[in-house]
């Protein structure tokens, strides 16, 4: 972040600069595909504007990537009980369907399998140490590969469940899968 005080104009700018990001990602399916001259132009900003808040392309993906991680490791508390668990999932569903559009345009690139990986490894690690005194390694890998990539499929509309359908079927299969004995 180049802006030391960041405004409501500046948050307006910036949301726009990603939004516009966003749409470019989901056309030209990888970063190294976009320009600063086609993004200014099409959020009808100046260069200048943008560089005022961003180094580069490489870091509207790197802002968006990290605010998602911080939005969902945000509510990542104590997970002890199945009823944590449960207010987890549905604060993490709650903000993908706030922010849905961008996620759909986002997962159509091809450069988000890097992220995805990343959040994988982080969600792995997370679960582990909050939940995991009672689950193996190998379930929570498989819980946290499935969770993404029926993500993955939805946000791409590869299936034709909707966030909800899935929030409570991750929500079943965590309860089997950690809190068998609940």
């Amino acid at each position: 972040m180049k802006l030391k005080e960041i405004n409501n104009s500046s948050k307006k700018t910036k949301e726009l600069i990603k939004q516009e990001f966003a749409l470019l990602i989901a056309e030209k399916k990888e970063i190294k595909n976009i320009t600063v001259t086609e993004l200014v132009k099409r959020a009808n900003l100046t260069r200048g504007t943008f560089y005022a808040h961003y180094d580069n392309i490489y870091d509207v993906a790197s802002e968006i990537q990290s605010e998602l991680l911080t939005k969902i490791f945000t509510y990542n508390t104590n997970l002890q009980t199945k009823n944590d668990l449960f207010n987890y999932i549905d604060s993490i569903f709650a903000y993908l369907k706030e922010n849905e559009k961008m996620f759909k345009q986002l997962l159509t690139s091809d450069d988000c399998m890097l992220f995805l990986n990343r959040l994988n490894k982080k969600i792995s690690t997370s679960l582990a140490s909050t939940i995991g005194h009672n689950t193996g390694h190998l379930s929570i890998l498989f819980f946290t590969n499935g969770v993404l990539n029926i993500l993955i499929q939805y946000f791409r509309g590869e299936i034709s469940e909707n966030l909800n359908d899935i929030c409570d079927y991750i929500k079943d299969v965590s309860q089997h899968l950690f809190f068998n004995n609940n």
